[in-house]
């Protein structure tokens, strides 16, 4: 089984910054790919970002620029860094491995003013 916890989620006016935290069971940490997933009211989730064991990420074009996917093996913690937040950010954000396990509760992100 895998646990996976997400945090730091909240508030935040457009063109802010929200920087997410996930705590993952080491195991699947240390020899999988993870990755950030989001998901909009009556849409599907997307993955946002995702970062290899060696430290490669990829983001789509609607995140590239803005979104930066981190892991600390030491910690067995993965970051994701928000910055110019849109209103169309505004998700319920997840992590998991790639490809997904069990999902957690992930955490809320609201791009408002």
């Amino acid at each position: 089984q895998v646990q996976l916890v997400e945090s730091g989620g909240g508030l935040v006016q457009p063109g802010g910054s929200l920087r997410l935290s996930c705590a993952a069971s080491g195991h699947i940490f240390t020899i999988n790919a993870m990755g950030w997933y989001r998901q909009a009211p009556g849409k599907q989730r997307e993955l946002v970002a995702d970062i290899s064991t060696g430290g490669t990420t990829n983001y789509p074009d609607s995140v590239k620029g803005r979104f930066t996917i981190s892991r600390d093996y030491a910690k067995s913690m993965v970051y994701l860094q928000m910055n110019s937040l849109k209103p169309e950010d505004t998700a319920v954000y997840y992590c998991n491995t790639l490809p997904p396990v069990g999902w957690g509760n992930g955490t809320l992100v609201t791009v408002s003013s």
